[in-house]
């Protein structure tokens, strides 16, 4: 066991390594110069005075340095907890500050979008898998929200239900004007706003779970123990447990795997409903070139997907007796 447990880690650490390495790389192949995109808002007309406040920046931001240099500071500031500071509009805003207040926004969208799904779609599926009816409604509605693209998803929603309904407002995380403060009536406006976007991401990773589980159910009533217990005269609501047992493991894998990414999974939404999460701040950033934040989001994902790989690995371990008898015998 703890030797499968350090090959992990291992492993886990060179993709970590490698992960952020192209995080780094990829913003600098990037065209343009982002520090002459700040310095475009200074409208600074004097050339001389121009130059000096560009190598000023640049060696702030030490773009002036070879890129080995460059590379070998951003693993220095990464273990010093010190992702940069923007270069776009949000100059001269450290980047942890900005995901600092951008990351509530997405978490309390994403995680009960995919919470809910995940519960509601496991048991609308496994509900199909044994009932016709249910199955001929629910198979053609799940496939066409799987089919559906987040962005027209979240355009047709914000359309019935904020302009031809008017029921819920869009646009921001809470209205304009509006002051942060612990009060209901502010709770209420910030619920008004998430209420859309919320919404439309639920019924697109609803629809992917109610399939995954209505398949999965089928296939396992179909193999050849469910047919041996059947032939034993076992229930048949036994039968259907140990069914649904079987079937939920991916499943589980799925949902590991969407929290990991949570915090990418929210950027087409909030750039829809210019929701103030991450997304929204990571494409605010490509547009701006601002490398720092780029870098600091793709991290914060980097990380989710790996924590939740690794989670997965474990939950697997604990939950299929298949998966520790395999692991006993590789370590003798």
């Amino acid at each position: 066991m703890r030797r499968y447990f350090a090959r992990k880690l291992i492993t886990y650490g060179f993709t970590f390594f490698a992960a952020v390495t192209i995080d780094w790389v990829i913003p600098h192949l990037m065209p343009g110069d982002p520090i002459l995109n700040l310095m475009s808002k200074l409208q600074i007309k004097d050339q001389a005075t121009f130059n000096a406040i560009y190598n000023t920046y640049a060696k702030g931001f030490r773009s002036n340095l070879p890129l080995w240099k460059q590379y070998y500071y951003f693993w220095v500031s990464l273990f010093h907890g010190n992702l940069g500071i923007s270069v776009s509009t949000n100059f001269p805003t450290p980047v942890t500050t900005l995901i600092q207040r951008a990351a509530p926004y997405t978490l309390g969208l994403l995680i009960p979008a995919i919470l809910l799904s995940w519960f509601a779609g496991n048991k609308v599926g496994a509900m199909a898998a044994r009932r016709k009816v249910l199955d001929n409604s629910v198979l053609p509605v799940s496939y066409a929200l799987t089919a559906t693209p987040y962005q027209w998803l979240a355009l047709v929603v914000a359309w019935l239900l904020a302009f031809i309904f008017p029921f819920f407002p869009i646009g921001r995380g809470y209205d304009i004007g509006a002051i942060p403060q612990y009060s209901f009536t502010f709770f209420f406006d910030l619920l008004k706003h998430w209420f859309l976007p919320f919404f439309s991401l639920f019924l697109v990773y609803f629809g992917g779970w109610a399939i995954g589980m209505r398949n999965m159910i089928i296939y396992e009533l179909e193999s050849d123990y469910s047919h041996y217990l059947e032939a034993l005269g076992a229930p048949r609501r036994l039968v259907r447990k140990y069914a649904f047992r079987n079937a939920v493991l991916p499943q589980v894998t799925g949902l590991a795997l969407q929290l990991g990414a949570v915090l990418a999974g929210a950027l087409v939404t909030e750039i829809v409903f210019t929701y103030p999460g991450l997304g929204f701040l990571l494409y605010n950033a490509i547009l701006n070139q601002d490398y720092f934040i780029i870098q600091g989001v793709f991290l914060l994902i980097i990380i989710g997907v790996l924590i939740a790989n690794f989670v997965v690995d474990i939950a697997y371990v604990l939950i299929d007796p298949r998966a520790r008898i395999g692991m006993q015998g590789g370590q003798a």
